[in-house]
C-alpha cells in the first residue's frame, strides 16, 4: 500500500471517529438537558456552563473515545461565556462550542414541540408557552 492511498484512509477513519464521537456527545446533551426541561427550568448561562461540564466529564463518552478526540470537543479556553442566570441569547452568531450547540437544539426541538401541541390542542386547551431559550 502506498503512502497516497494510505493517507485518505487515515484522513475517512479519523473523520467517522469524529462523526461518532459527536453523535455520541449530543445524545448526552439531550439526555442531560431533557432532564431540565422536563422540569420546565429556562436555559441560562448557568445550566448551560453545567451541562457543558457534565457532558465532557461523562464517564462512557470518555471510555468510547481516545483524549485526542475529547479535546476536539473541549470549549477553548479564551472562548469565555457569561456564567449568570440570565437566559441565554446568543443573538446571530452561529459559532458555538459543541455542548452549547447540542443543548440550544434540545430546547429548541422542546419548544418546536410544545408549540406543536398547543395548535393540535385548540384555543380551548390551555398550555403555557414557554421559549427555547426559557422565560
Amino acid at each position: 500500500m502506498s503512502l497516497t492511498t494510505e493517507l485518505p484512509r487515515e484522513s475517512a477513519l479519523a473523520a467517522l471517529r469524529f462523526q461518532a464521537a459527536a453523535r455520541d456527545l449530543e445524545l448526552i446533551v439531550r439526555n442531560i438537558a431533557q432532564r431540565y426541561i422536563a422540569r420546565e427550568v429556562p436555559l441560562t448561562w448557568r445550566l448551560l456552563h453545567a451541562i457543558e461540564a457534565e457532558a465532557l466529564a461523562d464517564l462512557g463518552f470518555a471510555s468510547r473515545h481516545d483524549a485526542l478526540m475529547l479535546g476536539l470537543f473541549q470549549r477553548p479556553g479564551d472562548l469565555a461565556w457569561p456564567e449568570t442566570d440570565e437566559t441565554v441569547d446568543f443573538g446571530q452568531s452561529n459559532a458555538l462550542p459543541a455542548v452549547f450547540a447540542f443543548a440550544v437544539s434540545a430546547y429548541e426541538r422542546a419548544a418546536q414541540c410544545t408549540e406543536e401541541f398547543r395548535r393540535q390542542a385548540g384555543p380551548g386547551y390551555a398550555v403555557r408557552r414557554v421559549r427555547a431559550w426559557g422565560g
